[in-house]
């Protein structure tokens, strides 16, 4: 009977162990960690390929490995996204779905996108790290702005046609969860104008996508711009919320173009899209900018998946930027002279 009772209670405390290893992912916490996860990503990646026309869910397993006592395995389902990507890339963006029957560990995550490298090649992952760290600027500057999540991913073909293949990736919050932590909801259904947002906001997002060098965005149509709203007053102008970022000058990927209605060569000319402002309003949304200077600077210099000379040309062409907004009269020539509008 004691031989009973013992094996029991080593049971009772195996199962409490196991339990408390495998805990669930919360999706309020999976961005709050700069660690990177590694991942084991298993699919038919050749069908996933060839889903470009017409993309569908299809079952892929992974492994995610969170801490060296945190590893989780279950089956997701994933689905190419990205118009760009799905005509010239090996491999899409993604969007990988958590929330199935198949993953009850991973479901709080819901659906997340993933960018990864375009093609198989060491260039390819350099220009998504370049994004993920454009992205981490945003993250010094303002609390509107997506976080992310640094993967170390390795892709697997179930029918072995592909060779595996290992890549940094990331993921990217949800909106709905970066509108939740500013007080917000998401607005989609509206056309805005840059003089029917809020009219802060909309001039710290210019000077942004000025400073990174993009002018691959716009606000009627959302091109690579969500809305955002506050909760206590869903009348009022929305917030913009920048994203997407692989074509501007600091990533200088070398299939991005700048627009065509623009008088700019290359993506590595600056070109502010933003409305003129008084001196004193484009004056206090730099101040900002300055007073985080050397975080921008620190974020860039520490981030050492790249490698050194890259880190110095981003912080140089980010320093040029920096040379404009020190004196009022640089800031009136960027700003006010050569508005967009």
């Amino acid at each position: 009977m004691l031989k009973i009772s013992l094996l029991c209670f080593i049971f009772c405390i195996s199962s409490l162990t196991t339990f408390c290893q495998h805990k669930s992912i919360k999706r309020k916490d999976i961005f709050l960690n700069d660690s990177v996860i590694n991942i084991q990503f298993t699919t038919d990646i050749k069908k996933l390929r060839n889903s470009k026309k017409k993309p569908e869910w299809q079952p892929a397993d992974v492994v995610m490995r969170f801490s060296d006592s945190l590893n989780i395995n279950e089956q997701i389902r994933v689905e190419l996204r990205g118009n760009y990507r799905k005509e010239h890339c090996e491999m899409a963006s993604l969007m990988l779905d958590f929330k199935t029957k198949t993953s009850p560990l991973l479901s709080d995550l819901k659906k997340l996108k993933l960018v990864g490298g375009c093609h198989e090649n060491v260039s390819s992952e350099e220009l998504v790290l370049k994004e993920y760290l454009v992205y981490k600027l945003y993250n010094i500057l303002s609390p509107m702005s997506f976080r992310v999540r640094l993967l170390r991913i390795t892709y697997n073909d179930t029918q072995k046609k592909i060779k595996p293949y290992t890549q940094y990736a990331f993921l990217i919050e949800d909106i709905q969860d970066l509108a939740k932590r500013n007080n917000c909801k998401e607005i989609t259904k509206k056309a805005f104008g840059a003089e029917t947002t809020n009219r802060q906001q909309i001039t710290f997002v210019s000077i942004f996508q000025y400073m990174i060098g993009n002018t691959d965005w716009s606000l009627p149509n959302y091109h690579n711009i969500k809305m955002i709203v506050p909760l206590t007053d869903t009348l009022a102008p929305p917030y913009p919320v920048p994203y997407d970022f692989d074509y501007c000058g600091i990533v200088n990927a070398p299939y991005a173009a700048p627009r065509e209605d623009l008088d700019i060569t290359t993506v590595r000319d600056r070109y502010y899209l933003g409305y003129k402002r008084t001196i004193e309003e484009l004056k206090s949304i730099t101040s900002v900018y300055n007073e985080n200077h050397d975080k921008i600077v620190q974020c860039i210099n520490d981030f050492n998946l790249l490698n050194k000379n890259e880190r110095k040309d981003i912080a140089g062409y980010v320093d040029k930027f920096f040379e404009v907004i020190k004196y009022e009269s640089t800031i009136r020539f960027a700003f006010i002279a050569n508005a967009f509008r």
